[in-house]
């Protein structure tokens, strides 16, 4: 395995127009289960074949057990300068329901670890939406973790997925969870609770204080490449040699055994790559206009550049968005439509000199309010192209009379 993720590493890299490594995450899963050797090793590698500066953010994420307690130092000397900590809840009752094989007292006594070895840099992920769990009771509990964690935590509310025992229990009505209003009240008090304590939210789902931001995390919310390594994994990048310079997705094969065969056989272990259109959605949907999409944009994720772009407190600025669409202005795509004046007119939405963004109330609404500026920029930019065709016919048509 880790021959293999030095491999895949070194030929992806290779593959890729990065020349620099601003950041490393190592998560997916429960990457505190390897040993630090190969931590050390994925490392070295991504130094060797690209610049990976020494004040790069180094994040791992650790399972509060008593065994990844136990390796956090030897990361540190592996290389690793930031931990997120998947803490989930200090309720043990729910952490046991939830198939977890930890304590909340492990959990408290691996953040404290972790602040030791990285001061500052110690994430907490914690989940709301669990079963039986009311907005007071949630209330008490994030309370009580504020008290202990450092700069940074990450809200994630409980998904059911298929296959879960969960999943099973919730349809079998062995379990219940709490209602969509009820999860929707959780989220507004975490918001305020964390408001009070002095964490600022800058994503959805995320929240720091002193400035504490997971740079990497906000490199995806920010239109950046990255280049993703091992089962299972995702990336965005633009390879080279391929005679055009459109952002490809990238996943690698699920299967660990089926992963190493390939990177042995041919140095990675891809599985699917995607060329991204215009508006960031598969090639294949918009395959005939593909001539003309250069006089249209110039970036293939307008798509994604606005919905991970709006998951950010900041929203998306003037000069951010022209990188990816010099011709076609964020006040062009979305100041004229109606659907979008209403979501303006309601304070929940903002456009103006500082860009596209959603208020702070607006935040909670995101997913809402997303349907429409997506609709809203597909037709602005077919009606680009539809410009452009007509400009071209009639260019045509004169050439052919002279």
């Amino acid at each position: 395995m880790t021959e293999c993720l030095q491999r895949e590493t070194e030929a992806l890299l290779r593959l890729s127009r990065v020349s620099r490594v601003t950041s490393v995450f190592f998560g997916g899963g429960t990457p505190s289960l390897a040993p630090p050797s190969t931590i050390a090793a994925v490392l070295e590698t991504a130094s060797r074949r690209a610049n990976l500066s020494e004040t790069a953010e180094v994040t791992l994420e650790v399972n509060p057990t008593p065994v990844g307690k136990s390796k956090l130092e030897d990361y540190c000397r592996a290389g690793v300068n930031r931990f997120s900590v998947g803490v989930q809840s200090l309720q043990d009752e729910d952490l046991k329901f939830l198939g977890r094989d930890h304590g909340s007292r492990e959990a408290l006594q691996t953040i404290e670890e972790a602040r030791r070895l990285c001061p500052g840099r110690v994430s907490v992920d914690v989940m709301f939406g669990r079963p039986k769990q009311t907005a007071e009771s949630w209330e008490g509990e994030l309370s009580e973790l504020l008290r202990v964690c450092d700069d940074h935590v990450s809200l994630y509310q409980l998904t059911l997925e298929r296959g879960t025992r969960l999943f099973t229990q919730v349809r079998g009505g062995e379990a219940t969870v709490p209602s969509e209003d009820a999860t929707a009240e959780m989220y507004q008090r975490a918001r305020r609770t964390l408001r009070r304590h002095g964490f600022l939210q800058y994503e959805v789902s995320n929240f720091a204080r002193n400035e504490a931001v997971s740079h990497h995390n906000r490199s995806y919310w920010r239109g950046g490449q990255y280049i993703g390594v091992g089962p299972g994994a995702h990336g965005r990048f633009v390879p080279l040699g391929e005679g055009v310079a459109l952002r490809e997705a990238r996943t690698q094969t699920l299967e660990p055994d089926e992963w190493i065969g390939e990177v042995q056989q041919r140095g990675h272990g891809t599985r699917r790559r995607i060329q991204l259109s215009h508006l960031g959605l598969d090639s294949c949907r918009f395959h005939k206009c593909r001539a003309k999409w250069d006089r249209v944009e110039d970036d293939p994720r307008l798509e994604e550049v606005l919905v991970t772009g709006m998951r950010l407190a900041e929203g998306i600025n003037h000069k951010h968005w022209e990188l990816f669409s010099p011709r076609l202005g964020l006040c062009e795509a979305f100041g004229e439509s109606t659907n979008v004046q209403e979501l303006l007119q309601s304070g929940r939405l903002i456009l103006d000199d500082g860009g596209l963004r959603c208020s702070w109330d607006g935040l909670a609404f995101l997913d809402s309010m997303l349907p429409a500026l997506l609709v809203e920029l597909e037709r602005q930019v077919m009606q680009r192209l539809q410009t452009d065709r007509h400009a071209d016919a009639q260019q045509n048509e004169t050439s052919s009379l002279r």
